[in-house]
């Protein structure tokens, strides 16, 4: 893949110290942290090693990157070694996407108490999709899936919502058969049943948060401090009605490790989504759902831009890519292998091979002249961070200087 002709890089080397200069109000150190990783990712800064194909002699520098995992340029491969570790968990069944959102009155809360929220977005989630499918009269029985946070809109707007694929199937209660989807219902589960879970969860996690003292009120929420208006505010909450996204059950695993790519190591733009960085202006693409899907432009402030990037920033630690039911950590091992043995399958390792295969990561593997291998020949260092100081001088050494 060609490299894009903006990057966030570049727009944060240009505009990134002025940005700071009018932010200190309100930037922190991560925000610090993650600029400055991204300004000096795959530049000298970081060092790296030079390249020389052994067939025609071509060189070329390889820097290296900074791996955060809020940089646009770092997820490529982190992804394809997260799809290369799912190869021995997809089944052979077809698989189902879900989506939970959250109303937008609950944005700003979310925002001054991001772990909380996000933890109880991927947790809830998870709990509504496991209780709606024991139930007899949906599946009646128990699933695995895993589920990935997302916090951004299109046009870069804090938006938390919660991604899950789940195989269209459940384990049975005895562990001995395989309960597959009734091909007849348009649906995995039925979404108002979801919503209706979901937001009962959510409510009863936020008024348990708010009992505990566990969330934070500042600025324009301050006044939620209050119990009579916080009560109000999430009873205003209870009463919309919450959308949850199903879409039909889509294609098997060759199909599905190429669908977790769109949603697995993202962040909240990509390089090849910007247009322009011109005048103090930076242009994107966004797709407009609301209106078929149609591709447009926007056109931001580079302030308000950076202000939106850093504004889907994960707290430290978390972990926004989680797996429940019998795909999690303590059950894994034991419910999986009976998962396929139900099925009368085993993994196919070839599936995920071939993938990756088809979607190489980027990198100069091969020469750009004559397409032989890329093979480092020496370790280039970064430049000292500071230079060193003259060592200090004894009392001794003093005294013999000056006799």
């Amino acid at each position: 893949m060609n490299r894009p002709p903006v990057e966030v890089a570049d727009i944060v080397r240009a505009a990134g110290q002025k940005f700071i200069e009018v932010s200190r109000e309100w930037i922190t150190e991560q925000h610090l942290k993650v600029l400055r990783a991204i300004e000096r990712c795959r530049t000298s800064a970081l060092g790296g090693h030079l390249d020389e194909c052994p067939c025609c002699g071509y060189r070329t520098p390889s820097y290296n990157s900074c791996r955060d995992r809020h940089c646009p340029k770092c997820q490529a491969n982190a992804r394809q070694r997260w799809i290369r570790g799912r190869k021995k968990e997809l089944l052979p069944v077809p698989y189902a996407h879900v989506v939970f959102t959250v109303p937008r009155l609950l944005a700003q809360l979310a925002l001054q108490n991001k772990k909380l929220i996000y933890t109880m977005l991927l947790r809830l989630s998870a709990e509504t999709l496991i209780e709606a499918a024991r139930n007899p009269k949906h599946l009646g029985a128990e699933i695995g899936f895993f589920s990935v946070l997302h916090t951004w809109t299109q046009k870069m707007e804090f938006h938390p919502h919660v991604h899950c694929v789940v195989p269209a199937g459940g384990l049975s209660f005895d562990h001995r058969q395989w309960m597959s989807v009734n091909p007849r219902h348009r649906f995995f589960l039925p979404k108002k049943v979801l919503a209706k879970l979901f937001r009962g969860k959510l409510r009863a996690g936020l008024e348990d948060a708010f009992a505990k003292g566990k969330i934070g009120f500042h600025g324009q929420v301050q006044n939620l401090s209050d119990p009579n208006v916080f009560h109000s505010f999430v009873h205003q909450l209870y009463r919309h009605d919450w959308i949850i996204h199903c879409k039909r059950p889509f294609g098997g695993p060759e199909y599905v490790l190429r669908y977790l790519g769109r949603y697995t190591h993202r962040v909240a733009i990509s390089n090849h989504r910007l247009v322009s960085f011109t005048n103090g202006n930076v242009t994107f693409r966004w797709r407009d759902r609301a209106h078929g899907n149609v591709e447009r432009e926007m056109t931001l402030p580079t302030d308000k831009f950076l202000r939106r990037f850093l504004l889907h920033l994960l707290p430290k630690g978390f972990v926004r890519i989680r797996n429940f039911g019998y795909l999690a950590n303590r059950n894994r091992a034991k419910l999986l292998a009976l998962c396929f043995q139900c099925l009368a399958s085993v993994p196919d390792t070839s599936i995920a091979e071939a993938a990756a295969e088809d979607s190489p990561v980027p990198g100069l593997w091969k020469c750009p002249k004559c397409g032989g291998p890329m093979m480092p020949i020496m370790k280039i260092s970064p430049p000292p961070k500071f230079p060193r100081s003259p060592p200090a001088w004894s009392v001794e050494q003093e005294a013999t200087l000056h006799a």
